[in-house]
């Protein structure tokens, strides 16, 4: 058993893994323990696992880590967002499996909703997509019209997947979810941090089966197991808050399974147009983060099939084939559903390597494209990069070049876990950012003029007339 002082524990609700780590009191983490989460069944849209089977590998991988100290240390969770169930309040047994983030159900809202996507934007900061939990859950009740008056009644429960642990856990008592999960729900105005009278009727939820909004910090929610949780956030918040100081200077680049690039934002300042405007977190005093997000869709599975790991920067630009790399569609700031991975000419004469490498120009343009709007916004003065992808040096040598900012590697990992034990002991532990500057080594001025061409070729594509919302 590790006797050093510890000064938080944190559990991250991960899609395919869940985690749990002890912080130490100089911000570091130790003794972390993983174990996959239950497979996810897909099929026809559908993305669902056993949500009592998450539940019992959660309790025990935050018991694991619980037994590496003699500390009841306060407690940061983060979670999946928008993965939701329903469960019946008296047996505490789901009705429905976990029902991932992934499902897109929900898109059969889209044309009953199309001539509010003004409203939605204006109260939520997001765009109407059937990734989030309102869509998924509007399709399910309309589907099942008994469930809704279940709910109405009080006999059963819905709820993202930290709702649902939260209720678990204290036998019943808490139902509740935070600020930043809320957010993403599409039902709550991040503008009041209230659920959304509006959002609800558009939708056709009831506003009275949602849970309590609480703020993300100073929980003070006491655990069956003995633990204090003190803060609960989203998983991409939580590495947020673990990657950048709150400075509206600074933009984080995460390339993982998707990519998404994000600043903090000031208050009471709008989000470029298209961008998506993303609630961080509340803390226990009601003042909240906002940042500013840009996506990128699915990359990880448009370079799957490719030698992406051999490519060079030099490499790059070595052909005049433009390229799209996002197989689900244009995201932010576009949200064009007609254009997946996407050449400008026949790659047939083309090797693998050379086809990896249009790819990974199409990631770097991507993100160059949105740093730039970010930076006409309001100027930046460097950027950090993270995620499984940024490890490649063809990615980072590819976004250093592009953009004329300074651009950095961040070198610690489990930044969600992270994030959470900083939140849950209040953020007063020192927190040291470890980072790496990229130093452009050798330079392709061919790529710099490339993204010039490309960036006239996707304008081109964009004033094709989109029919899908």
């Amino acid at each position: 058993m590790d006797h050093a002082l510890t000064a938080a524990i944190a559990l991250d609700l991960g899609t395919t893994t869940i985690k749990a780590a002890l912080m130490d009191r100089q911000g570091n983490l130790r003794n972390i323990v993983a174990q996959p989460a239950p497979a996810i069944d897909s099929h026809d849209g559908r993305y669902e696992s056993d949500a009592i089977e998450y539940a019992r590998i959660a309790e025990q991988v935050l018991q694991t880590c619980i037994e590496e100290t003699a500390e009841k240390p306060p407690l940061g969770l983060c979670s999946q967002r928008s993965s939701f169930l329903i469960w019946d309040k008296a047996s505490g047994k789901p009705v429905t499996p976990l029902i991932s983030w992934q499902d897109d159900r929900g898109a059969r809202c889209y044309e009953r909703l199309h001539g509010s996507v003004g409203s939605l934007r204006a109260l939520t900061g997001l765009r109407l997509t059937p990734y989030y939990f309102a869509p998924k859950l509007s399709v399910l009740l309309h589907e099942n019209p008994a469930w809704r008056e279940k709910l109405v009644q009080g006999e059963w429960r819905v709820g993202t997947l930290d709702t649902f642990l939260i209720w678990r856990w204290t036998n019943g008592k808490h139902f509740v979810t935070d600020a930043s999960m809320a957010a993403r729900t599409l039902l709550m105005d991040i503008h009041r941090q209230q659920w959304s009278d509006t959002l609800c009727r558009l939708f056709d939820i009831p506003q009275e089966i949602l849970p309590q909004i609480k703020p993300s910090t100073g929980l003070h929610v006491l655990l069956e197991n003995g633990l204090t949780l003190q803060a609960s956030v989203g998983d991409q918040s939580a590495a947020l808050i673990a990657s950048l100081a709150d400075d509206a200077c600074e933009a984080l680049v995460n390339l993982g399974t998707g990519g998404f690039v994000i600043r903090s934002l000031a208050a009471n300042t709008p989000a470029p147009g298209g961008y998506l405007q993303t609630l961080v977190y509340q803390n226990k005093n009601q003042q909240t983060r906002f940042a500013v997000e840009g996506t990128i869709n699915s990359i990880a599975a448009a370079l799957a099939p490719y030698p992406a790991k051999d490519c060079r920067v030099e490499d790059l630009a070595q052909n005049d084939i433009f390229c799209l790399a996002e197989p689900s569609g244009l995201g932010a700031p576009y949200f064009r559903n007609d254009w997946g991975i996407h050449f400008s000419a026949s790659t047939a004469a083309l090797s693998e390597q050379q086809v990896a490498a249009l790819l990974l120009e199409a990631i770097i343009f991507r993100v160059t494209r949105i740093l730039e709007d970010l930076h006409q916004h309001s100027p930046l003065s460097r950027v950090y990069l993270s995620g499984g992808l940024s490890n490649l040096p063809c990615l980072q040598q590819g976004i250093a070049q592009c953009i004329p900012l300074p651009v950095y590697f961040l070198l610690q990992k489990e930044t969600s876990l992270q994030g959470a034990a900083l939140l849950a002991c209040g953020l007063k532990t020192s927190h040291q950012q470890e980072a790496k500057a990229i130093e452009i080594k050798p330079a392709n001025s061919a790529l710099i003029k490339k993204y010039q061409r490309w960036k006239v070729w996707l304008d081109a594509l964009l004033t094709v007339p989109n029919d899908q919302l």
